[in-house]
């Protein structure tokens, strides 16, 4: 008690705990990046471990040559799906994207000053 006033733990408990701090869009790209990278590397290695059972698992997929080549440390995607993310889903988007948004306000602020105009007149 003699280093911790009573009023000083009330005061804490009050307060609660701090919400923690939130990334910013490159710090969460990067952690997805780093976090995608580290969870491929962990499947490679189960998949070429002995307690992998590649024939029942070649058997149930769409393309066996592509797990293959995944396997052996080949990319997880073709330069095409690669393409088509980065499209719909990188910078280029969000361009796009703010662009249609500036479009829709200034048709939103335009309509709104036509219905001002047809009541004031």
């Amino acid at each position: 008690n003699w280093c911790c006033p009573p009023d000083r733990r009330v005061q804490n408990s009050k307060l609660g705990p701090t919400p923690p701090r939130l990334l910013t869009e490159e710090e969460y790209r990067l952690q997805g990046e780093m976090e995608t990278r580290k969870a491929l590397a962990e499947l490679r290695s189960f998949c070429q471990s002995p307690e992998f059972s590649a024939w029942s698992t070649v058997s149930r997929i769409q393309s066996p040559k592509r797990f293959a080549d995944f396997v052996g440390g080949a990319s997880h995607v073709t330069p095409d799906e690669a393409s088509v993310h980065e499209r719909e889903f990188g910078l280029e988007s969000l361009f796009i994207d703010e662009e249609l948004f500036e479009e829709d306000d200034d048709d939103e602020e335009e309509e709104e000053e036509n219905v001002n105009d047809s009541f004031a007149g």
